[in-house]
């Protein structure tokens, strides 16, 4: 979104914070404090991003869903400090904190300053698009010191992690109703897939999560069920000296309840699906020799093998909402990540 003669924006109250009045404002660039040529403007499934030369403002979509709710704008206000205080644990010098949309007196729409507030967004640092995770997968310039640096981050960033309080029995139910719920959605009718692929896959994830109790109970015992990210996926990574991750899920901490071995094996998995396999082996072989945590092979196919069905049902939760892209793009993501939940279910016998 971009704009070359900035333009007032001046309307009825109700008019000024709707949505589009909103928009229309943050895709100016005299809107902002530091002087920016131009504005991008990137929508995401529950926000939009509005990108200046330096710079980077989040404005959270008022909707709501049944695990997230930005109704409000207070609801968007608590969740904005959330999110920019969560992020400041592996991303500290990328979040600077909230700023609020204002309506002054004489009915114009402000970012920040004296009025009526009327919406919130998280201000953050740019980061370079060609140091994203992401990117470098792709060109295939991601080195393997780098990735070595990045282990180390997050290894430091679980052993400081405050461990939840919860005890096995109740962990290895988590796991097997998060399963339950993969399986729920996958064989919805409305989706049109053949039931026995989500029946199988959960068959094999509840045998090992079964089969293997003790495994789990030990993760548990040993304090390695913490509060991490949540989404750790290669564009949430930038590889600067110093690793930032962003973007947490920080709207429902019950996301973020998690194992490092889950998490890690997360962002292997996406490794592997951008044809960078050896770069997943790198972070966890890393990992493994930065901290005292050693999980087993098995453990972690078996976290990849879940996510791997989440991220299947999330795609085709997409068909639902999602009017920007065919319909056929994201029943294909969903097969995809269907493979890889079998294969990696596959390599847990192995």
């Amino acid at each position: 979104m971009n704009t070359s003669h900035p333009q007032h924006v001046s309307a009825r109250p109700d008019e000024v914070a709707s949505l589009e009045a909103k928009l229309a404002l943050l895709g100016q660039p005299d809107t902002y404090p530091e002087a920016t040529a131009r504005v991008d403007a990137v929508e995401t499934h529950m926000s939009w991003v509005f990108l200046t030369d330096t710079h980077a403002y989040k404005l959270k979509k008022p909707v709501r869903y049944p695990y997230l709710d930005f109704s409000t704008v207070e609801a968007r206000r608590l969740d904005c400090e959330r999110e920019a205080r969560l992020n400041r644990r592996l991303a500290p010098e990328v979040y600077l904190g909230t700023v609020p949309l204002v309506l002054d007196a004489a009915g114009c729409l402000h970012l920040g300053g004296e009025g009526e507030t009327v919406d919130w967004l998280v201000r953050m640092r740019r980061l370079p698009a060609d140091r994203m995770l992401d990117h470098l997968l792709r060109s295939g310039t991601v080195t393997q010191p780098e990735i070595t640096r990045l282990a180390r981050r997050l290894a430091r960033f679980y052993a400081t992690a405050a461990v939840e309080s919860i005890t096995p029995v109740a962990y290895r139910q988590s796991l097997a109703a998060w399963i339950g719920d993969n399986l729920r959605e996958l064989a919805s009718p409305e989706f049109g897939f053949d039931p026995d692929v989500g029946e199988a896959l959960a068959h094999s994830q509840l045998g090992f999560l079964q089969d293997h109790a003790d495994l789990f109970d030990a993760r548990v015992r040993q304090g390695h069920i913490v509060e991490g990210h949540g989404d750790l996926r290669p564009e949430h990574v930038c590889l600067l000296p110093e690793p930032a991750v962003i973007d947490c899920l920080e709207f429902n901490r019950t996301y973020r309840i998690l194992d490092p071995a889950d998490e890690l094996g997360y962002l292997a998995l996406e490794c592997e699906r951008l044809h960078a396999s050896q770069v997943g082996r790198w972070l966890l072989e890393a990992y493994r020799e930065a901290s005292s945590d050693a999980p087993p092979d098995a453990l972690i196919h078996f976290y990849q093998s879940c996510r791997a069905v989440l991220r299947a049902k999330l795609a085709l939760w997409h068909l639902r909402d999602d009017g920007r892209h065919p319909p056929d793009r994201w029943i294909e993501t969903a097969r995809d990540y269907l493979e890889s939940a079998r294969r990696h279910a596959a390599q847990t016998q192995s």
